[in-house]
């Protein structure tokens, strides 16, 4: 598991909402998780479940540009990735 430098080990914790998005498909992916993100109190967590490597690369670069952090993300060997967001 990737961690940033700036999140303690308290940081992670059970998300707040999770979202499954592995069925979508760019730029549904981040559409979607935008959304769910904006239903989320400022500081709330997103664990967002996707597949491929478009959305793997857009979903992280653009919550990050929109001033969300990224807590983790990790790959799993099926192809599962789980990214855990943190609303600005």
């Amino acid at each position: 598991m990737k961690t940033s430098p700036q999140v303690e080990a308290s940081d992670i914790q059970t998300p707040d909402q999770t979202l499954d998005i592995t069925a979508e498909v760019c730029p549904m992916t981040f559409v979607k998780t935008r959304l769910a993100l904006d239903r989320l109190a400022s500081g709330q967590t997103l664990l967002v479940l996707l597949r491929g490597e478009e959305p793997r690369r857009n979903v992280p670069r653009t919550a990050t540009e929109q001033g969300h952090a990224v807590l983790t993300q990790e790959t799993d060997p099926a192809g599962l990735t789980r990214l855990l967001l943190r609303r600005k």
